[in-house]
């Protein structure tokens, strides 16, 4: 889910407390009353009630592979609001006794979502677990922790949560994989929560063998933004003639018109910092800064941004997850380089559209070709919209 201004609305109403001895579930409502209560979109509420059906169904009495191994997935598109959608989730497991995990790959996500779950369930003990962080050793109902923490527990946790399990670390680690699964107590659940699946997942979950839900949509019901592919020089051949094409720089100038803030994402970081000077010899008004993995002043700059204080921010996929700023417009630049596949696009092009007050955005992809990643980036992102009107979640219709 989406910080700040962004972000969908705060939960509504308050749900009864459970004696966190309980020994089951029976004593609370049913599951569509719960949820009820949390103020989710229609598109959450399915989504949060199936996955919590499934927590809360008994074991599967067959003693056959994969019925000890309960994961459900969560596919959700970029911006849907995806916190939100777990309130329900680690309600139940705490009304039952059990203790929760949220594991996500990036530290920053781990200290905003804190507060937002201590907001939710003011009554709960959370603990933040992260690299050099200051409660190593305490119990808490709800943990919230990066990745690699994972590998310090063994059956702990009745639910675990593997936030973008398609990211790094998480994504092609056996190890954090099996940690994943060491430690969820028996009978447990792990949740899989992710914009873009890994090619893997979306297989079992075609053929059944993993149990999904989808949410093809964001909480303010309107479509996603679907990229434009212009056909451009590649930054390279831009940086060595010093010129920015004349299709590039109007859409700069579109997006700085109706006020927008703008990511323009480079592959190399070694570009990041020249194409920032480049553009501010044709754009000298607006404030442009770069930023990478590199950069030292990194946090400064990013909360920089998301005050309003940077207007164009060219940066590589360092921030391609996880920076929600409200009037945002995306370019891509060099769309058709290798280290851009079709998650890493879509996660771009996700940056953009995320408000209510601004929901329509617009997403570039400027390359010298098209390549099977942008087409399939591009097909996606329709796929979900064709998908969240045929199950009519969307208020505009326009596609």
């Amino acid at each position: 889910g989406g910080s700040g201004p962004a972000g969908p609305p705060a939960a509504t109403g308050r749900r009864a407390a459970v004696h966190p001895a309980a020994a089951s579930t029976s004593l609370l409502p049913a599951p569509e009353q719960r949820i009820g209560c949390w103020g989710l979109a229609p598109a959450q509420r399915e989504a949060s009630l199936a996955a919590l059906r499934y927590i809360e169904a008994h074991l599967p009495q067959r003693p056959e592979a994969n019925c000890s191994k309960r994961e459900f997935l969560i596919w959700a598109v970029t911006g849907a609001g995806k916190t939100e959608m777990l309130f329900p989730l680690l309600e139940s497991v705490y009304a039952s006794g059990g203790k929760s995990l949220i594991a996500t790959p990036r530290r920053d996500v781990v200290l905003e979502l804190d507060p937002r779950i201590r907001k939710a369930f003011p009554e709960l003990s959370v603990v933040t677990l992260y690299g050099g962080s200051e409660q190593r050793w305490e119990k808490g109902d709800v943990t919230i922790a990066t990745t690699h923490q994972l590998l310090r527990f063994q059956q702990a946790f009745r639910l675990v949560v593997i936030d973008e399990p398609d990211a790094f670390p998480f994504d092609g680690d056996p190890v954090l994989q099996y940690a994943a699964e060491r430690a969820t107590a028996p009978g447990g659940t792990t949740v899989l929560l992710s914009a873009t699946p890994p090619k893997r997942m979306r297989q079992l979950a075609k053929r059944g063998k993993l149990a999904n839900v989808g949410v093809p949509v964001r909480y303010h019901k309107h479509p996603l933004p679907v990229p434009q592919l212009l056909r451009t020089a590649a930054v390279y051949d831009m940086l060595r003639r010093k010129r920015i094409p004349a299709m590039l720089r109007q859409s700069l100038q579109r997006s700085l018109d109706r006020g927008a803030q703008i990511f323009v994402f480079v592959p190399s970081i070694g570009h990041a910092q020249p194409m920032a000077g480049l553009l501010g010899t044709v754009f000298p008004a607006a404030t442009i800064e770069s930023t990478s993995s590199a950069d030292a002043q990194r946090k400064e700059k990013v909360d920089l941004f998301r005050q309003g204080g940077i207007r164009i921010l060219v940066t590589t996929t360092i921030l391609e997850r996880g920076v929600t700023i409200p009037r945002s417009d995306v370019v891509v630049l060099d769309a058709d380089a290798p280290l851009f596949d079709e998650a890493s696009l879509v996660q771009m092009a996700g940056r953009s559209g995320r408000s209510a007050a601004d929901p329509a955005g617009s997403v570039v992809f400027c390359s010298r070709s098209r390549n099977r990643a942008q087409i399939a980036a591009v097909r996606q992102i329709r796929a979900m919209n064709r998908l969240a009107a045929t199950d009519g979640y969307l208020e505009s219709r326009t596609l």
